[in-house]
């Protein structure tokens, strides 16, 4: 219940505020939204299948943002941002429609 009222009020506040994202960090941000939306679709399906741990989804949920947004600026920096950012799309993904179809079977059983 928790959970759900803080879902709440953070949508509440985001849809409230006008927040600018600074043109530094622009490019980095689809890439963690991708991200941390692959550490929830892990986190369902581990629920789901009973083996939910909390420490677990912070920690990959986190590392997950931490490692995408790397590997952008690091593609940044070598001057293939936008392919390098492509992958890690494409990568993250496949992992989210591969949880979301795990998901699937799990409550529909098909």
């Amino acid at each position: 219940m928790i959970a759900l009222l803080g879902l709440v009020a953070g949508v509440v506040l985001g849809l409230a505020t006008q927040m600018d994202v600074p043109p530094v960090l622009a490019p980095y941000l689809p890439i963690a939204v991708v991200a941390a939306l692959d550490a929830l679709a892990g986190a369902a399906r581990a629920l789901l299948d009973g083996l939910f741990d909390d420490r677990v989804f912070v920690v990959s949920f986190f590392s997950n943002v931490l490692v995408a947004a790397t590997l952008v600026f690091i593609g940044d920096q070598l001057g293939v941002g936008s392919q390098l950012s492509t992958a890690v799309l494409v990568v993250l993904g496949i992992r989210i429609f591969s949880n979301a179809a795990a998901i699937r079977r799990k409550l529909f059983s098909a």
